[in-house]
């Protein structure tokens, strides 16, 4: 199959549009949470920016779903909108549930060139979704939560995967139906994005202490285990990328930036002299 051609669209698009799951937030096996698990759900720092990033992100992704003329482009697009938008309510379901106090995040604005936005948003997803498969993992292996959550939010990470394998293969076919045939060219434009979205996590950290609490994904995966180390983080990270993207054809193209600095970290990271392993027994719960 020949990236970029019509073929190469078809696929990534029916793939995302046939791997859709049904479901409503509110209707999931929410399971009651005794006052360790309340407190413990209460105390993950990144709820009111997941509010916020979700709910802007199906306002934009809708946005710019609009803007599209191919009708199976415009199909599958309008889809992640709708999965945007339903992540945003399951998480608005998780804080009313379980009584989360939160400031109220601020409405969404469309931005105007909503192309740009939505590029540097699907840069943004590699980046959180990498990130947030290890961190998942992790928690679940600490038992930081009932099993009951995970399972339900399994299939988040699901659809993020789902999200991440469209975008790249997207923004790929349309740099080449752009014109944009050579690698570099499209190379460049993607570490420009990923940059961008770079810059924004660093503005997360640099912020006051209530924004550095809500910085997304990367910032509590220390709450849930004893002696997390950078190298342990990122194999876990590797693993589950590795495992949550082998479901998808391997026709496709998949996000490379982020695992492939993992892994070239953890090679560094491995020469290190007097450097001890890290077992899976290491995990442990709070």
């Amino acid at each position: 199959m020949k990236i970029g051609s019509e073929n190469h669209k078809e696929l990534f698009c029916r793939s995302f549009i046939e791997s859709h799951i049904e479901f409503e937030p509110e209707q999931l096996p929410w399971p009651s949470l005794d006052s360790v698990a309340l407190e413990r759900i209460r105390s993950v720092p990144f709820w009111k920016e997941a509010l916020s990033t979700e709910r802007n992100a199906g306002a934009m992704v809708s946005a710019f779903a609009q803007t599209v003329s191919d009708p199976l482009l415009q199909e599958a697009i309008a889809l992640q909108a709708m999965e945007e938008t339903r992540h945003f309510r399951l998480i608005e379901f998780v804080i009313n549930h379980y009584d989360i106090k939160i400031s109220e995040p601020p409405s969404p604005v469309v931005p105007r060139n909503i192309k740009t936005a939505f590029l540097d948003f699907g840069f943004g997803e590699c980046v959180d979704s990498f990130l947030a498969f290890g961190l998942f993992k992790i928690a679940r292996q600490a038992k930081y939560m009932p099993e009951a959550i995970f399972d339900i939010f399994e299939q988040i990470l699901n659809e993020e995967a789902r999200h991440i394998m469209f975008f790249v293969n997207w923004v790929t076919y349309q740099q080449i139906q752009e014109g944009r045939q050579a690698n570099w060219l499209r190379g460049v434009d993607a570490l420009w994005h990923y940059w961008r979205s770079v810059q924004d996590k660093i503005k997360a950290f640099s912020g006051s202490e209530e924004e550095k609490q809500e910085a997304f994904t990367a910032t509590a995966a220390s709450n849930f285990m004893d002696n997390l180390t950078l190298e342990l983080f990122l194999s876990t990270c590797l693993e589950e990328n590795t495992r949550r993207m082998s479901v998808f054809d391997q026709q496709l193209l998949q996000p490379r930036l982020l695992p492939t600095l993992a892994a070239t970290t953890l090679r560094i990271l491995k020469l290190r002299p007097g450097r001890q392993s890290h077992p899976a027994t290491q995990f442990s719960e709070p």
